[in-house]
């Protein structure tokens, strides 16, 4: 009996189809896309005068040329923030994530080529007392091919780059947020040392101040309630330091779990504070739309939204695959490798849906939707970025004119303390009168370290608002 040759294709007019197929594949169905246009303003309105002299002039590219934390000074911060890199686990979560984005890339990119597989079997037979068994061996290699003649794998690899793209710039963002985070906690800190030494301090003149007026009581010379008065004053000082204590201790226990420690594992003991505020170099507003990882990554979910419409688009056209396969069979090991048992095949199949109650072009009505949707967030991601960078604008100036103010408030009110505690000696004035000058001394001396680390996380609020010198890659 005599085995059927398969239906096929002679070798040349395979070789048509696929070649008209692979010209016809630049043809991409969908829009291309364009970047969304966005209102952007010519300058920042709360950027500073050339003759206000709170932010010097700069090179623009300042934080470009090292790590952002560096314009602080302090060399603790920068052991702490080196940390980030390889122990936040938010940031280890991100760097997954975009490797994982671009394992899509490549599984996209790989479905516009063909695909080769390799197939053998053996199966050994028989039936009844007088048959013999029977070898079955098969061996044979195939090859398929969907050409990419609409475009639609093309689409889809265009969807997984910006998704890419996007995931790199989610990564920057989860960096320059733990980043930032730790900085604030590191200077908060620092402040709460700062504020602890003073009340300290305070707290043993506080001491001494109940000691004269306890001897004052003693002599007759003083009521008791000054000595009530200065017991109150005293425990109220010690309250504040428990207080302080247990702000400090919460905030190391976040700068633990931001450099991925254990707060057990991890102490930050007391140094000096560098209470350095770096002048912030601007730039016009449009180079924020590169500047801003989340703007970037809101830019890029538009392009692969824009892709997922040419991806439903092709539906509507016919799809088109390509395969052949040769192989051998027969009994035994070496008839596999005998051209007289080999088996050959060429095929091509073409297939297109004919109706399907508007299921087709409800997707594609989705996915522009989806688009519009995504041009939305975008341009409110661009907004929300203008107004944070006005608004750090307008607190680091408003916190620049405190600081002198301030400064000088402090020092008046050491002043009275130290006179009315002397008239107060002197009998001269209510111990009331005393308490009330101590209180606004150590009021003004705590704002006044507190102004300190306001203004320096507010340069990191504008440095964060200004994308922290990364930029985005090239679509």
């Amino acid at each position: 009996m005599n085995t059927p040759h398969p239906v096929c294709f002679p070798v040349t007019t395979w070789l048509l189809i696929a070649s008209a197929a692979a010209a016809l594949s630049a043809c991409a169905v969908g829009p291309d896309y364009q970047r969304p246009s966005t209102a952007t303003p010519a300058a920042f309105k709360e950027a500073p005068l050339p003759q206000a002299g709170w932010l010097p002039a700069a090179p623009a590219d300042t934080l470009e040329r090292g790590p952002w934390w560096e314009l602080f000074g302090d060399a603790d911060l920068n052991a702490l923030v080196q940390q980030v890199e390889v122990s936040n686990q938010n940031v280890a979560a991100a760097v997954a994530a975009y490797a994982q984005s671009r394992a899509l890339v490549r599984e996209q990119r790989a479905s516009l080529f063909p695909s080769l597989t390799l197939d053998g079997s053996a199966r050994r037979s028989g039936g009844g007392a007088s048959n013999g068994a029977a070898n079955s061996l098969q061996l044979g290699v195939g090859a398929s091919w969907a050409p990419d003649i609409w475009g639609k794998l093309g689409r889809g690899v265009e969807s997984a780059q910006a998704n890419a793209q996007a995931s790199d710039a989610d990564l920057a963002a989860a960096r320059l947020s733990a980043q930032g985070e730790l900085a604030t906690n590191y200077f908060s800190l620092r402040d709460a040392d700062t504020e602890l030494a003073l009340v300290r301090s305070t707290a043993d003149g506080f001491e001494r101040s109940l000691t004269i007026t306890q001897n004052r009581y003693d002599a007759g010379i003083a009521p008791r309630t000054d000595v009530l008065q200065a017991q109150t004053q005293l425990a109220n000082t010690r309250a504040d330091l428990a207080t302080l204590t247990n702000q400090r201790a919460q905030l190391e226990h976040a700068i633990a779990v931001l450099v991925g420690k254990a707060p057990a594992e991890f102490s930050l003991p007391v140094s000096a504070w560098n209470m350095t505020v770096p002048s912030v170099p601007l730039f016009v507003p449009s180079e924020l739309l590169q500047r801003r990882p989340d703007i970037a990554a809101a830019e890029r979910a538009v392009a692969a939204a824009n892709a997922q419409i040419g991806i439903q688009r092709s539906a509507y056209f016919p799809s088109l695959s390509l395969s052949g396969s040769i192989g051998n069979s027969g009994s035994r090991v070496a008839d596999l490798f005998g051209a007289s048992t080999s088996l050959w095949s060429l095929g091509v199949s073409v297939a297109q849906t004919l109706f399907d109650a508007g299921a087709t072009k409800a997707r594609v009505e989705g996915a522009e939707a989806s688009r519009d949707a995504a041009v939305a967030r975008y341009r409110q991601t661009v907004l929300t970025a203008f107004q944070a960078v006005e608004d750090q604008l307008s607190t680091t100036r408003a916190l620049a004119e405190q600081a002198e103010l301030r400064r000088a408030a402090s020092q008046a009110a050491d002043l009275t303390e130290q006179q009315l505690l002397n008239r107060y000696k002197a009998g001269q004035v209510s111990y009331s009168e005393v308490v009330t000058a101590q209180a606004s001394a150590l009021s003004a001396r705590r704002t006044l370290s507190q102004l300190a680390a306001n203004r320096q996380a507010s340069a990191i609020a504008l440095i964060q608002a200004l994308g922290g010198g990364w930029h985005a890659a090239a679509p």
